[in-house]
């Protein structure tokens, strides 16, 4: 098989060479109980292909967010409101494998150690790459970081598009699911609203 893998990574990711033999030809098997001729040229690699997608996809099972986090702490006597807004991300919903995606918003307010600003973006990033939905996305970034900085607060808003709402059942393309979790500081109202207030600065 050709695959190309970076230099001292394995040609196929996390799963043993046995493994992924198997994967390519669950989803070879697949193709053709949906009528198709895999021997046909575009279809030839496909099950390779989405081998390949499917490891990537899921690649935060191999990541610890709290080792990310822990990677880059830095004490800090700042008190005031640390937000990294428009966090783009992509996962796929565990209930039917199709993908959600949208924005993260998050917000934290430091007790003596701040993070580095990119490693919120990553904690972000590798819990989307599971099997996921929103809610629990939302709750396990919010915990994350909680549990690991220990601030005064944590907030957490995400705004998604669900393509197993879009793209079948009842098949509205326009739906926005919002979801938040917060702790600590921003169970008070008025934190809240200075928190959302702030993420829709600059907006249209």
């Amino acid at each position: 098989m050709s695959i190309h893998n970076k230099p001292n990574e394995s040609p196929f990711g996390r799963l043993s060479e046995s493994e992924y033999n198997e994967f390519c030809a669950l989803q070879k098997r697949m193709i053709e109980l949906l009528g198709e001729d895999t021997g046909r040229e575009g279809l030839l690699k496909t099950p390779e292909r989405v081998t390949k997608s499917m490891c990537f996809l899921t690649k935060g099972y191999e990541e610890d967010p709290v080792e990310i986090l822990r990677g880059a702490t830095f004490r800090e006597d700042y008190r005031q409101m640390v937000i990294v807004r428009d966090i783009d991300f992509f996962s796929l919903c565990e209930h039917h494998m199709l993908p959600f995606f949208g924005k993260a918003h998050v917000g934290y307010i430091p007790n003596k150690y701040i993070t580095g600003l990119s490693k919120i973006a990553r904690v972000v990033e590798v819990y989307a790459r599971r099997l996921q939905v929103q809610e629990r996305l939302t709750t396990q970034i919010k915990q994350c970081i909680q549990d690991t900085l220990n601030p005064l607060g944590v907030i957490v808003v995400i705004e998604a598009q669900h393509m197993c709402m879009q793209m079948r059942g009842v098949e509205k393309q326009n739906s926005l699911t919002t979801t938040s979790d917060f702790t600590g500081a921003f169970e008070e109202a008025t934190t809240r609203e200075e928190f959302l207030n702030l993420i829709r600065t600059g907006r249209q």
